[in-house]
């Protein structure tokens, strides 16, 4: 059944009484796919959210999901719904966003997004600074190499490696760092040092788990690579590099993360340094609130010197 049949005079007076976080639980839900990641979203229970998207199915008559064990897949009428709640939505969020930055208290929450590598290696003592200069503040990281999506609030401040990708954000151009090559003494003991990257077998690399594109990576830098050759693969960067200090591989690592482990030493020499900009991003109607603008400040800071 369509929105559009539904919505009958008896229909329109059933929507005029739905409540607006019903409708705000369906949208995260039908955006993440799943309740649990649409509660953390929203800051609720699992339990609560569920029973907001229940209780929004029954004002309506409708099924807006269909439920494959735990698996969510919206409905022909959740689709057409999705759509028509999306503008609402979406000038909700600015709201909050407008209404947040106008916040003149250093206090509250503040919400850093930031590679899985750079988070667990490099954020920490920088959130030691902002803790001693601001201790009322809670301070949240996001570890996640997918991009965060700053106008839902994923994160109120972003570390990314590309500038501002949609309108609304504002960045901030710290610096270019590189990425090299690197392996332990007992990784290098066993293979010796290798003069080119074509010198390195495939199976002594590790690789992030889209095989495919880091085939084509090390094919760019002059490798012959066939993505079923990997036999070390993981989705998190942390991962692949916990397998470096153990000497089980090679990888590619940041520069400032590299020289900061005693356990390892660069190799490949004559590759060419991989370049990859630092982005400081956040929105344009946060940048006012003073809680923002100072752990902004305190990151540009810290990580333009790395």
């Amino acid at each position: 059944m369509k929105i559009a049949e539904i919505c009958n005079h008896d229909m329109h007076k059933r929507m005029k009484n739905i409540d607006w976080n019903h409708m705000r639980a369906f949208h995260a839900t039908a955006l993440t796919g799943s309740l649990s990641a649409a509660a953390r979203r929203l800051g609720l229970t699992q339990p609560t959210l569920s029973r907001q998207v229940a209780a929004l199915e029954a004002a309506l008559g409708v099924a807006l999901f269909e439920r494959l064990g735990r698996r969510l897949t919206l409905s022909a009428t959740g689709a057409e719904l999705l759509e028509h709640i999306r503008p609402m939505a979406e000038a909700a969020e600015l709201v909050a966003l407008a209404a947040d930055g106008r916040v003149q208290e250093v206090s509250g929450q503040v919400s850093i997004a930031a590679t899985d590598t750079y988070s667990a290696y490099i954020l920490p003592a920088i959130i030691e600074r902002i803790r001693r200069e601001a201790p009322q503040l809670s301070i949240v990281v996001v570890a996640s190499n997918e991009r965060s999506d700053l106008h839902r609030r994923d994160a109120d401040i972003a570390v990314r490696h590309i500038g501002p990708d949609r309108p609304g954000l504002i960045g901030q151009h710290l610096r270019d760092t590189e990425a090299h090559f690197y392996a332990t003494d007992a990784w290098l003991t066993r293979n010796g040092m290798p003069a080119r990257l074509a010198d390195v077998p495939v199976t002594e690399l590790v690789a992030l788990s889209d095989a495919g594109r880091f085939a084509a990576f090390l094919e760019g830098l002059g490798a012959a690579v066939h993505p079923g050759d990997f036999r070390l693969l993981a989705n998190s960067a942390v991962v692949i590099w916990e397998m470096v200090k153990r000497g089980m591989a090679v990888a590619p690592m940041l520069r400032e993360i590299g020289e900061r482990t005693p356990a390892v030493r660069r190799i490949l020499p004559e590759v060419a340094p991989i370049r990859v900009p630092i982005w400081l991003i956040t929105h344009a109607k946060l940048r006012s609130s003073p809680r923002i603008r100072l752990v902004h400040d305190i990151l540009a800071e810290e990580l333009a010197r790395i």
